[in-house]
């Protein structure tokens, strides 16, 4: 596989969630309290759930607002309307045919997404023996940790654009104004004075590159560097090689046509919703979820693929004398 795409959707549970919350609410309201150290009286989702928590040594802190009958479910606003309780759904698919190569459930959140790409380039990897040359995808994978996986790990592509807050929106000089030199591990800021690291930051983890307060306070590019400050201070990721090789990428001819190819998913998207009318899922639980995102990837593969092999040719009818 020589080009891969990557994205994430979000699909609302079913409405039975609402109500099944709502009852057992009215159940402790009445004093029939749940003992939720037996297992016996949850749930098969919440069972799920508690299962996974004690499998993780460093469980993730509770949502604010959490569902007693279908704890994995993430209440999410994402589509911009009115919150619901929801899974994503995450397809990588083949550029060239379009064919969706692996599918896998997530909570509805950037990182949850970013980890399920992992996931599935792993697993399409070792299943098939295949690996995208270039994955393209939105900002929700345009993250350090991410880009720095792609580039230095699996020596993908990422035709991504990059999540990145350096630069500024006050009129001061952002980030991309300062030069590194990477041979001698220092930035040159528009000025020409230089921003090194201290022996007290060399051994941390990002780097802070700092200039001389002296250089700073006589600058006449103060005000427009660092007017709140006494010197300019620059933190540098350990990735940030591979968020550069991002940004370089970003700049070609190529990059332009991977954003348009980007279609090829939403599609996707759009006909499951709309034409599959899968709006919302049918059951609760994280392993019920994972199965129909993969039934319905299924049933959308083979519709493609019998598009794609059915025979164009005209069949001549035999009429027998």
């Amino acid at each position: 596989m020589a080009e891969g795409l990557v994205r994430g959707e979000g699909f609302a549970t079913d409405a039975s969630i609402i109500k099944a919350d709502a009852q057992r609410q009215r159940r402790v309201e009445n004093g029939d309290d749940i003992d939720w150290g037996d297992p016996a009286q949850a749930e098969r989702p919440v069972r799920e759930y508690l299962a996974a928590l004690e499998e993780t040594n460093d469980p993730k802190e509770s949502t604010r607002t959490l569902s007693l009958t279908d704890p994995a479910a993430t209440w999410t606003a994402a589509p911009g309307g009115p919150a619901f309780f929801a899974y994503s759904t995450n397809y990588l698919i083949d550029l060239e045919t379009g064919i969706i190569l692996d599918v896998e459930a997530s909570a509805v959140n950037k990182a949850a997404q970013a980890e399920a790409t992992r996931t599935m380039i792993d697993r399409v990897e070792e299943t098939f023996g295949l690996k995208p040359e270039r994955l393209v995808g939105d900002t929700n994978y345009g993250s350090a940790s991410m880009l720095g996986w792609l580039v230095d790990e699996k020596h993908i592509e990422p035709h991504v654009p990059v999540f990145d807050k350096s630069e500024r929106t006050d009129g001061t000089f952002g980030r991309s104004d300062f030069t590194y030199d990477a041979e001698n591990n220092h930035y040159l800021c528009p000025a020409g004075k230089l921003l090194k690291t201290s022996w007290r930051t060399q051994k941390k983890d990002p780097l802070s590159y700092r200039a001389s307060q002296f250089d700073c306070q006589a600058c006449p590019l103060k005000e427009k560097c660092c007017p709140n400050s006494l010197s300019r201070k620059i933190v540098r990721t350990p990735f940030e090689s591979a968020r550069d090789v991002a940004r370089a990428i970003a700049k070609t001819d190529a990059y332009k046509q991977s954003r348009r190819e980007r279609k090829k998913v939403e599609m996707l998207f759009a006909h499951l919703k709309r034409i599959l009318k899968m709006d919302k899922l049918r059951s609760r639980g994280f392993s019920n979820a994972k199965d129909e995102f993969l039934l319905a990837a299924t049933a959308q593969n083979l519709r493609r693929m019998a598009k794609r092999l059915a025979i164009t040719e005209p069949v001549t009818q035999l009429i027998p004398a």
